[in-house]
């Protein structure tokens, strides 16, 4: 596991938590500078997508290790964490566990999907083969780059950038993470004192997400943005702004 602590170190203890196949840099490159002017920034890249030779094991490991690191450098509580789609579960498994505590928590338009052994086995059979295997051959990167380009309006560069991370991690630690997560269940009406959860809502994603938000925690604060899924953290300032303000705003919310 990687910790790197970024920005401000007297500023309000933020961490931030990737998606599927990404390092921190990847995911949140576009806004790192930006959020470590007003904050003490700890990005995490989990097992397996951190340099080393680990495989990621599972989501609750993972999260025993975050835990671990909030308890020996901060005492078991910091002031937010924002996850970006996966890294969002991790959020709100910090949150349900109360292992530690977490003044805000931030959820970057995740689609929080559970399911059983079974389904999960079966969704991981079917969508990790083309998350790995998308890039392989120039003409197979051209036409991955062209769809995600015109999905969320991406410059050549942040797909190409996008694209890499799922050739430079191991399938199996992309598995892993893909299985797993699927497995990773929320309570219903999750509540905790002094702990409040917002959620930035990407509506292009549908009306179910949204649903679903509300199904997990009780009186989760949402920001609705007109954007497709994490669209803020592709660097398209129309998208990155506005939701750079609305997170000044959840972590400056009294607890």
């Amino acid at each position: 596991m990687q910790f790197d602590e970024l920005g401000r170190m007297e500023g309000k203890v933020l961490f931030l938590l990737p998606g599927t196949a990404c390092d921190y840099q990847t995911n949140f490159g576009a806004v790192l500078e930006r959020l470590g002017e007003k904050y003490h920034m700890v990005c995490v890249n989990y097992d397996g997508f951190d340099g080393s030779d680990l495989i990621f094991p599972d989501m609750l490991t993972v999260t025993g290790k975050i835990e671990q690191y909030i308890r020996e450098h901060f005492d078991g509580r910091i002031d937010g964490a924002i996850g970006s789609s996966l890294g969002s579960s991790f959020v709100g498994q910090l949150i349900q566990r109360q292992n530690v505590h977490l003044d805000h928590g931030i959820f970057g338009s995740p689609d929080l999907d559970q399911s059983g052994k079974f389904s999960a086995w079966l969704q991981s059979k079917l969508v990790v083969p083309l998350l790995t295997s998308f890039t392989r051959g120039e003409k197979k990167k051209a036409k991955a780059r062209e769809k995600l380009k015109n999905l969320f309006e991406m410059s050549d560069e942040v797909a190409d950038r996008f694209m890499a991370c799922f050739e430079k991690f191991s399938p199996e630690s992309i598995r892993n993470e893909y299985y797993t997560d699927l497995l990773t269940w929320l309570q219903d009406d999750i509540h905790v004192e002094h702990t409040r959860v917002h959620f930035i809502y990407a509506n292009k994603m549908g009306e179910k997400y949204l649903k679903r938000y509300r199904k997990y925690f009780r009186d989760p604060e949402i920001r609705e943005f007109n954007m497709q899924h994490e669209q803020w953290l592709l660097g398209d300032e129309k998208y990155t702004i506005p939701v750079l303000e609305a997170i000044d705003e959840f972590m400056n919310t009294p607890v």
